[in-house]
């Protein structure tokens, strides 16, 4: 018998192309799917991904064919190639993403071809991706989605610009602080004269997808995420790719640009400059707590559950920048045997010489049975050391551990609804003051 999931940290496969549509200005999604599939994916994604909100063309003005029985027996493409009809006409884009759902492609309806009967008219070009989730979750959406943009809508480039890349791994909605991320990861590569192009981050275009088969390499910064993208604009486009993780803190981002620095053999002394001058701002702000560090005491050990992105860097940026004593990391995707090797090594080396235990499971119900089996019970022994006192970084899933233990809780990942999020960012320098912020005003709330 296959595993269950015991509330998911996901979507389906739908909702991941369309919280990367969500992300793109002027690009109009057109959902081929049954009645309701798309209110329900919005419900999940918006409530979920901090608020993020519908948009211009999202929530329920999202267009949706609506397949009812009569498609599912007879076909739905006329009903589709009525719909986008009908789109063109009343949603102002300049692209048109038809998006599909479970029931269509079982059925066999032929959304590429649909699409085609409007390529080369008077209007914005409309594109075609199968989103079936019946193949995976919104981690596969996003990269679907991009894959699609990459194979049908990007400009080849025979010039590529030096010092120009794409940023991928980061994916919007699912990630809750994507926006934010992007903005610092953008700022922090501008520092060694590198210029990213984050594909929809603030202030970028659909010109910026359009064009940016110019760049001349693309970065990922997931150890799992992104593959599918990555690889077609290096089939399509010849542009190679490198991985890194998910830079959190000073610690992480120094390395972080030194690899990159490194790949385009940047002077060492440049790199140092901008080192330099961000470790004097990032350690002014972090000088600050330290008095009620440690009047208070404020070490704590670390329980993290969180996706194969985030979990890796903010459970060493604990150890390593904080301080603090990993003891659980729970890791909460689907995962092959090769990526969860991968990500283990990312526990091997923290500059503490500290690591927690590691578990890779789907089901949030699993966290309290790996959180008691880490740590001795109290069976009345006369003296008995507690795991304690405890911090849980997750998502809102872990209210019910949190309650249970009295452990405070900070919110991370998917899903997170006890809070909005807009422009916050964990990533690079900037991020890790906002996350030490985030983590001591949880601890000192209530004083």
């Amino acid at each position: 018998m296959s595993k269950y999931v015991d509330r998911p940290r996901f979507g389906c496969a739908m909702a991941g192309a369309l919280g990367v549509l969500r992300a793109i200005p002027r690009a109009i999604p057109i959902i081929h799917a049954s009645t309701g599939c798309g209110y329900n994916v919005y419900n999940g994604t918006n409530a979920g991904s901090a608020y993020l909100g519908g948009g211009y063309c999202g929530a329920t003005s999202t267009p949706s064919s609506n397949i009812i029985e009569k498609e599912i027996v007879f076909g739905g493409e006329d009903r589709l190639e009525e719909q986008i009809k009908t789109t063109l006409e009343i949603m102002d884009g300049d692209l048109y993403v038809v998006v599909t759902g479970c029931m269509v492609e079982m059925v066999g309806d032929d959304a590429e071809s649909v699409v085609k009967e409007f390529a080369g008219s008077e209007n914005p070009p409309v594109i075609a991706v199968p989103t079936p989730s019946f193949k995976g979750n919104s981690y596969y959406g996003y990269d679907l989605l991009l894959e699609g943009l990459v194979k049908q809508y990007i400009v080849p480039k025979e010039k590529k610009e030096v010092r120009t890349v794409n940023i991928l791994g980061i994916l919007p909605g699912q990630d809750v602080l994507w926006k934010g991320n992007l903005k610092e990861i953008k700022r922090v590569l501008q520092l060694i004269g590198i210029k990213a192009n984050t594909l929809f981050g603030e202030g970028e275009t659909l010109q910026d997808i359009q064009h940016s088969a110019v760049a001349s390499l693309n970065i990922i910064v997931s150890d799992v995420y992104g593959s599918l993208t990555a690889e077609a604009y290096k089939e399509i486009h010849e542009i190679p790719f490198i991985r890194t993780a998910l830079p959190v803190g000073y610690l992480q981002t120094e390395k972080f640009l030194r690899e990159i620095g490194g790949y385009f053999k940047i002077a060492e002394s440049v790199i140092e400059k901008a080192l330099e001058s961000e470790r004097d701002i990032y350690f002014d702000y972090v000088e600050r707590i330290a008095d009620i560090y440690n009047d208070v005491d404020f070490q704590r050990y670390s329980i993290v559950v969180s996706d194969a992105n985030y979990a890796p860097s903010v459970s060493e940026f604990l150890s390593d920048e904080l301080g603090w004593l990993p003891q659980l990391t729970v890791i909460t995707d689907f995962l092959t045997e090769q990526q969860k090797q991968k990500l283990e090594r990312r526990f091997e080396a923290y500059a503490s010489g500290l690591k927690p235990t590691v578990r890779f499971d789907t089901d949030t119900s699993s966290v309290r049975r790996y959180l008691k089996d880490t740590w001795e019970l109290d069976s009345n022994q006369r003296y008995y050391d507690s795991l304690g006192p405890s911090v849980i970084l997750g998502s809102v899933f872990e209210k019910d551990l949190s309650d249970e233990f009295k452990y405070p809780l900070i919110t991370i990942s998917f899903p997170v609804t006890n809070r909005v999020i807009m422009n916050r960012a964990y990533v690079g320098f900037n991020g890790g003051i906002t996350l030490i912020e985030d983590i001591f005003t949880t601890l000192v709330a209530g004083r």
